[in-house]
This record gives structure tokens, sequence and C-alpha cells, in this order.
């Protein structure tokens, strides 16, 4: 068996893991919790979600871990005095709508507030070799203790911009471990500094090291995490003593049409939980796999309704009659996801396959074994389609939204095809 190998951000070249069995253990830095998570924030989980399937498939041992960040500013910021109750429901909202893309859930998912004990310890210890310090109730991480500071970013020592404004400290570039407590915060813990709560950085690096160990195989997140938030990890990790990740692996950015990034903070976003009600969960799997997951990737009507189309046309695979695949045609499919996880590269090599075992168990990796089920619509929802066609072709909307949930509250999906005013109908999952 061939190990499979990722492009590394910190080495700048595709690195292999180890052989099978392993272990890999991998982190995936998940998200906020102050808001419903939008598309974009679905991106490293898939990926993660996906890696795993694929590494269990071709025998590794696996264990990943998916991180929830409940303590942060933002949080604070969304809800004053209210903090913790809007970071538990974010959270609820968070497993709920990654639950409904069909992947499982990953092997651990810790929380922030479930570590600050260990934490604390983590701080105490920089402190004592002398890598972080102390100041009016604030603890600071020493950048130029870490000679190598910027390995991962690129970015030189020297040129690196303040991170959080204060004049007590050091050094400009120094980053907080500690925030001492504020007045418009309504939640503290207890530490030798005096009440406060984690720094951003440091929850990550603990939780990982908690669950995986000092050293692990990979570590993930979005392109958008590697400076500050992932270069300071590695910072603090190196200070205390070990290796930490091997191997960085960083997702490409959705880009809706005419914009650089989405994000909240810009309100160019859809939410997970409204593009899987309006789109489907199938159509949004199909939908990142149509990108490398290093690249960037576009998110428009048009580019969700070919993801769609191409859903459909595996439906219609299982709809007629199995032919046998040739000769090698999974060895295609393997070689494409070993090398550095190219998703266009296997989608295009499964849309010439007419095996249905060998679809169904392709489909699998990606959690789309359900696109093989072809089940006909009952008369009564099919007749519901067509009233809804009909509205839709004079123009009620609102009639239409309404047959729309008529037809899922039956277990269906209706979708419309571009053109010719059409639809097809196929179970909800």
């Amino acid at each position: 068996m061939t190990a499979m190998r990722l492009q590394n951000t910190l080495s700048r070249r595709k690195d292999d893991l180890p052989e099978p069995p392993g272990p890999v253990r991998m982190y995936f830095c998940g998200p906020t919790v102050y808001a419903r998570a939008h598309i974009g924030n679905a991106r490293p989980f898939v990926l993660g979600m996906w890696l795993r399937s694929w590494l269990r498939e071709t025998g590794y041992d696996v264990n990943l871990v998916h991180n929830i960040t409940d303590i942060n500013d933002k949080i604070y910021e969304a809800a004053p005095g209210d903090s913790a109750a809007l970071a538990e429901r974010a959270t609820q909202w968070y497993l709920e709508d990654t639950g409904d893309l069909g992947l499982g859930q990953p092997d651990a998912l810790p929380r922030a507030t479930e570590m600050v004990p260990e934490i604390v310890a983590a701080i105490e210890e920089l402190i004592r070799r002398r890598a972080a310090y102390e100041v009016g109730g604030d603890v600071y991480f020493r950048v130029a203790s870490d000679p190598a500071y910027g390995r991962l970013s690129g970015q030189r020592p020297d040129e690196v911009e303040e991170q959080e404004a204060n004049p007590r400290k050091e050094d400009p570039r120094d980053f907080a471990l500690w925030k001492a407590n504020k007045p418009d915060e309504d939640t503290m813990w207890d530490s030798p500094w005096g009440p406060g709560r984690p720094g951003w950085h440091i929850e990550c690096s603990v939780m990982a090291e908690e669950l995986l160990g000092p050293v692990f195989e990979i570590h993930g997140g979005g392109l958008d995490l590697v400076f500050p938030h992932h270069e300071n990890e590695i910072a603090q990790s190196s200070a205390l003593g070990h290796e930490f990740a091997r191997i960085w692996a960083h997702n490409g950015l959705l880009r809706p049409v005419g914009d650089d990034k989405m994000s909240k903070s810009l309100g160019n976003f859809e939410t997970l939980r409204d593009a899987i009600d309006r789109v489907g969960r199938e159509t949004l799997l199909v939908y990142f796999m149509t990108a490398h997951w290093r690249k960037p990737i576009d998110y428009s009507v048009a580019d969700l309704e070919q993801a769609a189309a191409r859903a459909e046309r595996f439906r219609d695979v299982f709809r007629s009659p199995s032919e046998p695949a040739p000769e090698g045609a999974w060895e295609r499919f393997a070689a494409a996801l070993d090398d550095d996880f190219n998703t266009p590269e296997a989608l295009a090599v499964m849309h010439e396959w007419r095996d249905h075992d060998l679809l169904r168990r392709a489909l699998a990796v990606f959690g789309l074994e359900s696109l093989a089920e072809t089940a006909a619509a009952p008369d009564a929802v099919r007749m519901l389609a067509e009233q809804r066609a009909a509205a839709r072709a004079a123009g009620d909307w609102a009639e239409a939204d309404r047959l729309r949930a008529e037809i899922e509250a039956a277990g269906w999906v209706v979708r419309d095809v571009q053109g010719d005013g059409g639809f097809q109908l196929v179970p909800r999952v």
C-alpha cells in the first residue's frame, strides 16, 4: 500500500503521510460560535470528514479532532451580558447544521471552556520558560523568543504588525495568551494572574495537544488562519519544546461572485442552514468536490446548478443497468485522492463509470451514497410537484413555496430543471 501525500503549507511541498495503518491524527480548526455558520465555514469541516473517510477506506487508523471556540472577543461583542448562552445556542446550531450534511461527526469536538485549567497550565509553563510574561493581568507570548517566527506564513519577524494593541507590552508583535477580565465581559475564569480568559491561539494549541499528543500528522483550517492564528500556534507549541503538527493543510476560501472572500463581517454570505434547505446536502457536497481543496471556489447560483446537474447524472447511472468498469478504474480514482486529495480529478473518473457497486463505494467516501437511491415518488407527491410547477409558471411564488414545504414534509425534495420548467423529485435525506 502506498502512502497518501498532501501539500504542506509549512514545507511548501507535498509531504507523505506515514504508510497505512498510520496512525494519522488530525486537528481541524472549527468555528467561533457567535452566529449561524455560513457555507464557507463548512469547507474545513467537509474536508476533514472526507479525509478521515478516505484514509479509513485505505486502511489508516484515523483520529479527527474539530474544536469549538466558545471563548472569544466576537462572542462578547455579539451578546453583551449573555455571551455564554449565545455560545451554547450557536454551538448547537453548528452541530445540527453540519450533522445535516450527512457526513457524521468528528471523533472529538472539544470546547475551549472545557479546557481552561489545561490552558492555564500551558501558559504557566511558557512563563517558566521565559517565552511569555505577565503585565497588568494579561499574559503575552514573546515573539522575540522564537527566532523562526514567520516560518509558516513567510512573514519576516521584523515586519510583523501589532496584533493586539497595548502600550505596556514589551514588543508590539507580542500576542495574548491570557486576557484580564474587562467590565463588559460576563464570563471569567481564575488564574495566577487574576480573573480573565484565554487568548484564541493558545486555546487551539492546548486542545490539539490534549487530545492528539504534542506531535500529530495534520493540522487543517481555512487559508485565512495561516496568520496570525496558526503562526502563533506553532510559536507557542514550539516554545513548549516539541514539534507540534507535521503537515499544515489550508483550504481555499469561498468567493461570492464579485467579492474576494465570504465572511460574516462583510455580510456577503449564506448560512449553511439556508444552503442545505435551498439546494440540499447532496448538491452542496458535489459542489465542494468540483474544486481542489487548496484553491478558492466561487459560490453562485450557476455553480450550484452545475453541481445539482452532476448529482443527477449519478442518479441516472443507477436508473440504468450496471456495466462492468474497465480494469484499473478504482486505482485511477485512488491515485487522484492519494495525490493531494484531488477531488475534481476523482469526480471526473467517477463520471466515467456505469458499474453500480464501484460507483456506490466511491460515492460513500464523500457521504453521497444516497445518490444511488432511485425510488419513484408517490403519485400524490408528484401531483403536488406539478401543481407547484404551474404556480411558478403563473408567478404565484407564495403558493409555490407552500407546495414545496408540503412536498418536503412528505419526505421528498423538488428540484427545478432550469430552462424547461420541469422538475425532479428525490428522497429527502
